[in-house]
């Protein structure tokens, strides 16, 4: 059987217009919106970085991403068609809408988390858990006024961890997404998730692989000060 062709090339992107969406550090990929043929793409790219970040470590979280996007695959709120570009690029279509500090007060309501959560449970239902759900830059409302959840990077399988351990990855999950919905609709976050959440945070505590090699991001932020 002969493999599709990939949707567009490195050369196609070259010469497609983009806007760069986040620059990142040295160790990150650079993401940038592509329009291609007419469709819209938001392409991860280490192309630019030193060889050993693009080759090494690059390819590895690539990997990574790609891997958990394709398990995805039909859910709804996720980015679709992912592909390799190359050895140092990805893409996926790009998910229109805002985050959630920036979407309509209206939209943030009961209904609205409630589809939030059900939009995890399908995550996990795939085997997989996000670890970045307390991010509100990776938590969109789309112009329909429906949850989309991106950035696949931290994302980790869970099919064969032990079900204790996977059900605490889920909680942090789902601790991330109770914390958004007390911050934007607080009056409709009832007391069974409220007290979740507040176990979800002292699991996350425990969890040191945030950020790179473990290193905690409040303390990455703290370097930038």
């Amino acid at each position: 059987m002969n493999p599709q062709p990939k949707p567009f090339t490195r050369a196609q992107l070259t010469a497609a217009p983009s806007q760069i969406l986040r620059e990142g550090r040295w160790a990150n990929a650079r993401v940038t919106r592509a329009t291609v043929a007419g469709v819209d793409w938001t392409v991860k790219d280490f192309g630019s970085r030193s060889w050993w970040v693009r080759n090494l470590f690059g390819r590895w979280l690539l990997r990574r991403e790609l891997r958990a996007l394709r398990r995805l695959a039909g859910v709804e709120g996720v980015p679709a068609q992912p592909f390799r570009v190359d050895a140092h690029a990805i893409a996926a279509r790009f998910v229109p809408g805002v985050t959630l500090d920036r979407a309509p007060r209206e939209q943030m309501n009961e209904a609205f988390f409630l589809a939030l959560e059900s939009l995890f449970g399908q995550v996990h239902a795939r085997g997989l858990v996000h670890l970045d759900s307390r991010g509100s830059s990776n938590l969109l409302v789309t112009p329909q006024g429906r949850p989309a959840v991106i950035d696949f990077q931290a994302a980790l399988r869970t099919t064969l961890l032990p079900p204790p351990l996977r059900r605490a990855l889920e909680a942090v999950d789902l601790g991330g997404v109770y914390k958004n919905w007390l911050r934007h609709a607080p009056e409709s976050l009832d007391a069974g998730r409220r007290a979740f959440y507040e176990r979800s945070t002292r699991l996350r505590r425990l969890w040191i692989g945030r950020g790179y090699f473990g290193v905690r991001k409040e303390r990455q932020r703290g370097k930038k000060r």
